[in-house]
């Protein structure tokens, strides 16, 4: 089979809506974006059965060592129960001369009637006494099983309504899509994965005609991680000419191979539901199969493209990591910043290339389940442009034909280390560390959890230190 005339006769439909997409329509509802912080003398952030929390900042100079134990008497006095309380050197105050004055941070409840001659006596005694709005960030999950509220469906390309899906005049498919629907929407974390048992006519489109094509391009066009992941798959979860793999069996290599899992998933997710998932090691998988009547071509994910193009990537340790750092950056994100991430993804995971022995070979899920464009991405036609996060999550992107433009990665490596660059200057007022052994997030908003965690891997490097001793390759200094 010539490959010119088989992409000659694969029409491009457009993407009915992509993950950048829902990130905007979730950025112009304004339905989750964290407010901004600001200051008021009198500012309240919660109030409940007649107590309120207050975020207070006083400073107290360090030439009246008294007055730190007065504040302690007004708290007291008006039973003041204190929720957190931080310590740190102060901006230089009025009428003091030393440069040691200390600057209190305490979040603290009080009784509601008590609260404003509460603060007038803590005037009296320390200086710059204010309240401060607590910095509200959009809700993500901190446990795995919270992923079962993860799963909003901003849009998805539904055949029962939409007019140019493939299967909108064939109700047999559109009763199947919403049989397999409906298993995905009943799945709760923990349990098996549902089995599908696919029909001959859906086992001839994904396995027959998509993979049976994009199989014999692969060789010089796939990065060599693909390969290697794709014939793994082959060997131990049925990939092939004749079967469609069970998401059961591939979740469970992969969660082997890198930790990563899958769950079902009715369609197109919320940018932000999506890439919370990402940050657990979960990729939220479709089940159904395109109609047999576009088999090369989807504008919405399917089983075909999350089997063929992103799967045998997750397979590689390196490049999950880089899919769970971008969802551990998305995690209590503006929705501007969401709009940026999933352009990243877009540009990376989707759409990404990347350099290997001198060539350019695809990473990219969108490429590599989709005939047409991973010839086109990888002929003379579209502009390369080294891939470089602040650029390219600006980048506008393509749904009604293939990419004028592709970043190009010098390796895995090179693209983690600059996006992890990347996610350092996305704005919230805490960070976020996954443990593996919960499979749950750290909130690390506190010095006692970064001293924890810092703890944790100073005996990661002890265990690192006496393993290169035993090899003969003794480092010069012991760790702390």
């Amino acid at each position: 089979m010539k490959t010119e005339s088989v992409v000659q006769n694969i029409p491009f439909v457009g993407r009915k809506r992509s993950l950048i997409d829902d990130a905007r329509k979730e950025r112009a509802s304004g339905s989750s974006s964290p407010g901004p912080s600001r200051c008021d003398d009198n500012f309240v952030f919660e109030e409940k059965e007649g107590l309120v929390k207050l975020n207070i900042i006083f400073a107290l100079s360090n030439e009246e060592n008294a007055a730190f134990f007065k504040t302690g008497k007004v708290f007291e006095t008006f039973e003041v129960k204190l929720l957190h309380i931080e310590s740190r050197p102060a901006r230089k105050l009025k009428n003091s001369s030393g440069c040691n004055d200390l600057e209190f941070f305490m979040k603290c409840e009080v009784h509601s009637s008590d609260k404003d001659i509460f603060i007038n006596s803590l005037k009296r005694i320390a200086d710059s006494v204010r309240t401060v709005q607590e910095e509200k960030v959009p809700w993500f999950p901190r446990k795995i099983r919270d992923l079962d509220k993860c799963q909003l469906l901003v849009t998805k390309y539904d055949p029962d309504i939409d007019q140019d899906h493939p299967g909108f005049s064939d109700p047999e498919y559109r009763k199947r899509r919403c049989f397999i629907a409906e298993l995905a929407a009943n799945y709760k974390e923990g349990e098996q994965l549902p089995r599908v048992e696919y029909t001959q006519e859906e086992v001839a489109t994904s396995a027959g005609t998509v993979y049976q094509n994009l199989r014999s391009i692969y060789p010089d066009r796939a990065c060599k991680q693909f390969l290697d992941g794709l014939e793994q798959l082959e060997r131990e979860c049925g990939y092939g000419e004749d079967s469609i793999p069970q998401l059961r069996d591939v979740s469970a290599f992969l969660k082997e191979k890198t930790g990563f899992q899958l769950r079902p998933v009715a369609g197109l997710l919320s940018a932000r539901d999506f890439l919370a998932s990402l940050a657990f090691r979960m990729f939220q998988c479709t089940q159904y199969i395109r109609h047999a009547s576009a088999p090369m071509h989807s504008p919405e994910p399917d089983c075909c493209h999350e089997l063929l193009g992103h799967i045998p990537m997750l397979a590689d340790k390196e490049f999950a990591q880089f899919s769970q750092e971008i969802g551990l950056a998305s995690l209590g994100a503006s929705d501007e910043d969401i709009e940026r991430l999933s352009t990243l993804y877009w540009f990376t995971v989707e759409f990404g290339l990347c350099k290997q022995d001198g060539t350019v070979k695809a990473y990219g899920a969108g490429l590599l389940s989709s005939y047409g464009e991973l010839i086109y991405a990888l002929s003379n036609k579209p502009e390369y442009k080294p891939f470089n996060p602040e650029e390219t999550a600006v980048q506008p992107h393509q749904d009604q034909t293939f990419q004028p433009v592709y970043f190009v990665s010098e390796s895995f490596e090179d693209a983690k280390l600059k996006m992890r660059h990347y996610s350092s200057s996305i704005q919230r007022p805490f960070q976020v560390r996954y443990d593996p052994f919960t499979c749950s997030l750290e909130v690390l908003d506190q010095p006692c959890k970064v001293q924890y965690a810092l703890g944790q891997i100073r005996e990661d490097l002890k265990i690192l230190h006496s393993a290169l001793e035993k090899l003969g390759c003794g480092l010069n200094t012991e760790p702390e």
